[in-house]
């Protein structure tokens, strides 16, 4: 396959300068793009208020278990056979600082097992498994609220 760039046109890109026609353009994104967009669907987005967090776009995913670790190390598993699993602070028991969590769910994908001890017993082998789903995050609660945190920008 040959690519042939044109440098009659220029595009100006930040401090840079480039030279590249539109049609060159088109090419390196569709190229760039295209293993993104079909690898991963949309993935959940984490959202908060006040006192809770959850996700939205909970498109495909089931059997969620989130696990929650505040400031001091105490852990909080949820579990949601169904939708979104939703975190909520505990009044009275609420630590000021950066909480992180690890989510797991299973895809509505399935994959080939490859190993027949994991398929399962009797009625209820399988020859393929849910793909799972994995995400990490923080987020901080400050004056007993979840809040977001400044951007912080140097000058």
């Amino acid at each position: 396959m040959h690519f042939r760039i044109d440098l009659s046109k220029r595009f100006t890109c930040g401090a840079f300068r480039m030279k590249l026609t539109l049609k060159s353009l088109t090419i390196i994104a569709a190229v760039t793009c295209s293993g993104a967009i079909a690898e991963t669907s949309q993935a959940p987005v984490q959202q908060h208020n006040s006192n809770a967090l959850w996700f939205e776009n909970w498109q495909g995913l089931s059997n969620a278990i989130m696990k929650v670790t505040d400031p001091n190390g105490k852990f909080s598993t949820i579990e949601a056979k169904s939708g979104t699993p939703v975190f909520q602070l505990q009044a009275g028991e609420v630590v000021d600082g950066i909480y992180q969590y690890e989510l797991s769910a299973a895809t509505d994908k399935t994959q080939k097992i490859v190993n027949q001890v994991d398929n399962g017993r009797g009625d209820a082998a399988r020859d393929s498994v849910a793909v799972p789903f994995r995400l990490s995050g923080r987020f901080v609660v400050s004056r007993g609220v979840i809040v977001t945190p400044e951007e912080i920008k140097e000058e």
